[in-house]
């Protein structure tokens, strides 16, 4: 199953994989239709409803990582009308047991609700489902071979949950395994940063006691120059010498303690440090590669493109970033719609992300229930980067289900337009600034009581 699954994450959509199960056990489900040997029962001829049921046995698997319970009952009810109505042979009976390709398809169905579902989910199969269908087969099969059918079924659907629910340990161990050697890895570079970090003040400290004791030296020589000037020129001359060797050596050690400063602060390995800092423009190309994790994002951009600050560029694609991220973290691979829509009228972008929530049966992690509550800094850091550019984030459960971000970012004011009056007014006239003692203006330009988001109110029921 671990590498039926891998092969059908990395190399094929997963809706073909389980398209291509579900038609390899419907043509299964076909073979009564080839003639039987002679000592086997005669069974019934095939008609239309052999048909219905017989694609009711296979094509369910078709859908099962949306419904993995019901397609199984479905399935189950599909192979045992199949066995009453005597169109395939008894599991087990005069010809012996007899497992064809309709009961391997119920077992496939058990595993793989065994693999995929939640852990209440299979404890209901193998306490409810596998019991009710061996027993039914048991019913249905004939005098004398009750008691094999009942035991050959219960070994074969038990087996097969057992498979699954192995196969699901092992995913789960190997991922927890992967967490781990990523924690330890995480540790391991922030060991490494705190004992760079360690050394580079003890270097700096060094180097800042040079850059001192060399300043004093100069301060006492230059005294000592301006003091023998008059009577020894020459002595003053060395001096001077030795003043100028001893800046360029302080101009030296300095350049080496700034460097060291500024290492302590942009040495990090975080892309978002290294430029060019990402943009707007950029969103394609994150959504493609939340994409090929797995994620379905349907892309939209509305409105004419404007002016936008480098900071405000830089809080978008942020946003978004930690919101697919978010998505990807606590729903899977699900559904998600990115919209984001220049608004030239209200001068504002507005980015809005909402997603289909988890999967049924994929057993995600629940998500945080809103920010304040959240067990995370995601939100919180979103909050503070919209905030820092004048606008406002809202995030919260849809109604239907899933999850959505909406964040709202100002648009610069456009360049204003001169009046008729101002253009005929002499060029070398200044246009009068504000009274220094006109407290509604600031020093920013901006009128107090009118921030740049003040025409953005937050949307209506978020």
């Amino acid at each position: 199953m671990t590498l039926m699954d891998s092969f059908a994450g990395r190399r094929v959509p997963p809706a073909v994989t389980d398209a291509g199960l579900a038609l390899l056990f419907t043509a299964g489900a076909l073979v009564p239709l080839v003639p039987m040997p002679a000592d086997v029962p005669a069974l019934r001829t095939p008609d239309a409803l052999f048909f219905v049921l017989a694609l009711l046995s296979g094509l369910p698997l078709a859908v099962h990582r949306r419904f993995p319970l019901p397609v199984l009952l479905v399935m189950t009810a599909a192979v045992a009308a199949l066995q009453a109505r005597h169109y395939i042979p008894h599991l087990s009976g005069p010809q012996g047991t007899s497992i064809g390709p309709s009961y391997m398809g119920v077992a496939t169905a058990v595993l793989l609700t065994a693999r995929r579902g939640a852990p209440r989910t299979a404890t209901l199969v193998v306490a409810a489902v596998i019991p009710a269908a061996a027993v039914t087969e048991a019913v249905l099969a004939p005098e004398g071979h009750r008691i094999a059918t009942l035991l050959a079924d219960a070994v074969l659907l038990v087996g097969a949950w057992a498979l699954g629910r192995l196969t699901r340990a092992r995913a789960a161990i190997r991922d927890q395994a992967l967490q781990r050697a990523a924690a330890l890895e995480r540790a391991q570079e922030a060991n490494a940063r705190a004992a760079v970090m360690e050394e580079r003040t003890r270097i700096a400290r060094e180097l800042h006691d040079i850059v001192a004791h060399n300043v004093s030296l100069m301060v006492v020589q230059t005294i000592a120059a301006d003091r023998i000037q008059d009577r020894d020129g020459d002595k003053a001359h060395e001096l001077h010498g030795t003043i100028e060797e001893t800046g360029r050596a302080t101009v030296t050690e300095l350049r080496r303690l700034l460097d060291v400063l500024r290492t302590e602060d942009e040495a990090d390995a975080d892309p978002s440090r290294e430029p060019p800092q990402p943009t707007v423009e950029a969103l394609p190309a994150l959504v493609d590669a939340v994409r090929a994790a797995g994620l379905t994002v349907d892309f939209t951009t509305t409105g004419t493109p404007a002016e936008l600050p480098a900071g405000s560029q830089l809080t978008v694609y942020r946003v978004v970033q930690e919101g697919l991220t978010n998505t990807l973290k606590h729903a899977g691979r699900t559904h998600a719609e990115l919209t984001v829509a220049w608004e030239g009228r209200h001068r504002r972008l507005t980015v809005r992300l909402c997603d289909d929530g988890p999967r049924p049966g994929e057993g995600t992690p629940p998500r945080p229930a809103g920010l304040p509550d959240g067990p995370g800094h995601g939100l919180l850091g979103m909050r503070e980067r919209i905030g820092a550019v004048g606008g406002s984030l809202h995030t919260g459960p849809r109604p239907g289900g899933g999850y959505c971000v909406h964040a709202v970012v100002p648009l610069p004011p456009p360049p204003p337009t001169p009046s008729p009056a101002q253009a005929e007014a002499p060029a070398e006239a200044p246009a009068e600034a504000p009274a220094p003692d006109d407290l509604s203006f600031d020093i920013a330009g901006h009128y107090e009581g009118h921030p740049p988001h003040a025409s953005h109110p937050r949307p209506a029921g978020r």
